[in-house]
Parts: C-alpha cells; structure tokens; sequence
C-alpha cells in the first residue's frame, strides 16, 4: 500500500483540543514546522469561535518558531515538557500561562513510557524519506533523533509525517535509532567509542499507523552563532590551559576524553577556541548537539568524530554537512536523547563536559536556568545528565553580564540547578576556580579569584560578614541575595550596602 499524501492542514483537522502530540527534533533541528503552524491557526480559529483548545506537547528540547513560538502566541499550549528556548514561548511560561515542566533531556523518554506525562495521541515527524518495506514503514529521520522512536511507537491515534525536501536523502544513515528497554531489564547500552553503533539508521513502525504524509520544503529554524569576543576567546584559552595542565599532570588519560558541549554562541566560541589551540591533542566529541564550531575543526581533522543528538548548526553549515556526505557518514552519528544524554555512557566513556552558568555562587553551586531565581531563560537541558556523571564537568560563564551591571559569581544562588558536589570547575575570562579536593571555604577564595574586579571586594566584604555565624559555609542568610535585591530594585549589584543587609 501506499502512503495517504495530505496537506498539513488537513493533518491539523485531526488534532483535538486535549490532545498530546510528541514531536521530532532536538533544537530547532530537525523538528516539525509545517503541521503545528497549522494546529496554530486553527487554535486561533477555535478560540475566535469562544472554543477551547489547547493541546499538551513532548519535544526533544526546543523547537522552533513554527511550533514552540507560534503555538504559544495562539494560546494553544496546556502542558509542554522538557525545554525550549523560544522567546515567545519564555514570555508565556513566565507569564504562567502554560505549564511547562523542566526534566533533564536522558530522562524524557523513560519519562514518556511510564506514563508519568500522560499518553501521546500523536506522533508528527519530520523526515528526508519514509519507505515501506513489506508492512512496516521505515522512517529516516532529518538532524536529530529526539524522542522520536518513543512517540512513534506509542501514538495512539497515529503518525503524520512532514517530508522535507530541505533535508538531503543523502543524511539517510546517520541515524543510529535505538530504543533503551523498560526496567528492570534494561540491557547495557554497548557503546564504547563516540562512533559505536546500537541500532537502525532509521525509525520503524506499523505502516498502517502513518495517517498522512506531508511534503513540504522548508529550511530548519536555525539561530545564527555570534562570533567569538575577546572574553569568550579568552574563556576558551583558559580552558584550553586547564585541560593541558591536567593532561600534564596525569589527571586526565593521555588519549585525552571526549568533549561535550551545551548549546549557544558562547559553548560554540569555547569549543572552536579549543580548537585552535595546537597544543590540545586531537579529540572525539560525545554530546547532545553539535554545533558549527565543532564541525569546523572536524573538516580540520582537529575532531576526529562526533556522536551527538542534533546538528544544531546553522543552515549553511548543514547543507554543506549534506553535500559532503561521503566526507562525515563514518565519523558522525546522530542518536536519541536517551542515548546521546545516558549517563552509563556518559560514566563510561570519559566525557569533559563544558556547559555554561547563569550564576555560580561561592561555594560551587550553578545556576542555570532562572533569573534572579523566578524567570526561566530555557531549562536544565543536558546538563546534568553531562555534569553528574563526567569524568571532568566544568562550567563556563563571563564574569558579568548586562554591562557590568550583575555578577556571574554570587554569594548565593538564586536558584540551584547543578549542586557542588559535580561541579569540578569554573571557568571566566578572569582564570580558572578549580574546586576538586577542596572543602567550602577553599571553594570561596578559589571563586572569588575569577569574579570580575568590581564584585570581588564586595564579596570578600560578604564573607567577613558571614563569618561569624560561622558553620562549615559562611552564610548570613538576611543578606545571602542582596546582590540580587539590590539589581532588581535598583538596576545593579554594583550598588549593594552590606548594612541595609547584615544584621
């Protein structure tokens, strides 16, 4: 038989208000576009109809505008796990307006299939080609793996696939799709080198369970990289300079550890500045997305090989990635988030793990995902699967942001995402906090090295005057976030008076 071709549309008319709809991608990369602009539209009908309609979504991460931006400008979100980082999206989930839950990217699926979430209605898929082969239907998967053999094996209702021509058949094999066992019987995942392969190169299924199939061209939602400044450049040199040191040192094997890195201008300047370092061995990168940066230094042959979950790279850097097929096909593997993000592979294999901080406080805890402890900028990501269980996890950060006007290190995190204990290090412009073997108060001065030159005084003064409640950590809880009261009544920490504070 034959697939039942349909406009996106028609695809959306399915769609009932309730219903959960589990989507491919990882990132903008690889989600789908054409379909949920449609469920979008007909939200808008809906509501101008005074009907309700709202639909309940499980993603890799993020997506793009096309769902994540417009379905949440429509009102047409009730739930939404597990990370995003749409702006419009942001504004609404801030707004209290839909309810969004953060959950670290490994345990999406697990998540899913005990039906801790609710079940999945639909499946929509983005593809580069769907085949049938006797009476299953092999769907190729575009930039990223996701959550996608999950949703597409437990959509009830069915599967709409979105075939776009903008993704090259030729990124057919780069998939290695595997799918990890219920517990207890989950078997060991046998990857031992970034390029190991577990599974299929593609997503199977009941072909009776594809309801339509979308042809569409349209480009991945990609967000352009800023380019290297002269602090994330120095911040790349630093770490550069760390790793080297303990490579000198015996700390980290003499084949070097394969290196993560989150997703952003600044992981991407980090990582491309390593890069450039002549000194740092040539390496093997094992992560949840890769980004321009690394497949640069792949060309270069500085990255021997890549195993990541997403290509979030921007569409220049993808098509050239298509076209040069026969250059990445035995170097490159995209894999599902369960996969790219374990943690028994992550332990296994040796990762460095670099991600980046909104704030760090004196004693080595990270935030990463809340302003000022209240406003969610995207959601915890990987970066706990990646940081509790690295050989090496290390957090980046500018010592300052907004022009100077908030500090990266804090005497208190406002909102904690990443606890001391798996924090080995902390990296700024300023040097490098290594905080390994180290008890609270050392962790202190080490982290109060790398504050820019502004805060530095004023968080030594902090610490004298938290002294003398004494404790294994210093804290003076009536003044722990002065700095962060005092940048949201007046505009920057810069104007802290310990004494409206200290008591």
């Amino acid at each position: 038989m034959g697939f039942n071709k349909i406009t996106a549309a028609e695809a959306a008319s399915f769609i009932q208000n309730g219903d959960t709809i589990g989507l491919s991608g990882f990132t903008p990369a690889g989600a789908p576009k054409s379909v949920p602009a449609e469920i979008a539209k007909k939200a808008e009908r809906e509501h101008a109809d005074n009907k309700a309609f709202k639909i309940n979504i499980f993603t890799g991460a993020s997506t793009g505008q096309s769902c994540d931006g417009m379905l949440a400008n429509a009102h047409a979100i009730g739930f939404r796990a597990p990370y995003t980082t749409n702006k419009d999206f942001r504004t609404c989930v801030n707004k209290n307006e839909i309810s969004y839950s953060d959950l670290n990217l490994s345990n999406m699926a697990t998540q899913i299939r005990q039906g801790y979430l609710g079940k999945v209605d639909w499946a929509i898929i983005e593809a580069c080609e769907i085949e049938q082969v006797g009476d299953k239907a092999r769907i190729y998967l575009t930039a990223a793996g996701g959550i996608s053999p999950t949703v597409c094996r437990l959509a009830e209702k069915g599967i709409f696939v979105e075939l776009n021509a903008f993704h090259s058949k030729s990124c057919m094999g780069i998939h290695d799709v595997y799918e990890i066992e219920d517990h207890p019987y989950r078997t060991p995942l046998m990857i031992m080198k970034a390029t190991d392969r577990i599974g299929k190169p593609y997503v199977e299924v009941d072909a009776n369970r594809i309801v339509g199939v979308i042809e569409c061209d349209i480009p991945d939602e990609a967000r352009a990289f800023k380019d290297a400044d002269p602090i994330t450049t120095k911040i790349g040199m630093n770490v550069a300079d760390f790793l080297l040191a303990n490579l000198k040192e015996g700390k980290i094997p003499p084949t070097f550890l394969n290196l993560q890195s989150g997703v952003g201008s600044g992981a991407n300047a980090v990582l491309g500045a390593l890069g450039q370092c002549p000194e740092v061995p040539n390496f093997n990168i094992y992560t949840e997305v890769l980004q321009d940066a690394p497949v640069q230094l792949m060309r270069e042959g500085r990255v021997l090989s890549a195993s990541a979950c997403s290509l979030t790279v921007t569409n220049e850097c993808l098509q050239g990635i298509y076209r040069d097929m026969d250059f990445f096909k035995d170097k490159l593997v995209l894999r599902p988030s369960e996969i790219s993000n374990s943690p028994e592979v992550i332990a296994r294999i040796g990762v460095c793990s670099l991600n980046t901080a909104i704030e760090v406080d004196i004693y080595g805890h990270v935030n990463s995902t809340k302003i000022c402890g209240t406003k969610m900028m995207n959601g915890i990501g990987g970066s706990a699967d990646f940081t509790n269980n690295a050989y090496l996890s290390i957090f980046t950060c500018g010592s300052t942001t907004k022009g100077g006007a908030i500090s990266s290190i804090v005497p208190f995190c406002s909102h904690i995402d990443h606890t001391s204990h798996f924090v080995d290090a902390v990296i700024t412009e300023y040097g490098v906090a290594d905080l390994r073997g180290k008890c609270a108060m050392e962790k202190a001065e080490e982290l109060i090295k790398v504050a820019h030159p502004d805060y530095q005084p004023m968080l030594r003064d902090y610490l004298k005057y938290a002294a003398k409640f004494g404790g294994h950590t210093h804290h003076c809880l009536s003044a722990a976030f002065a700095m962060h009261d005092t940048y949201v009544r007046k505009g920057d920490m810069r104007l802290t008076d310990w004494a409206e504070y200290v008591k």
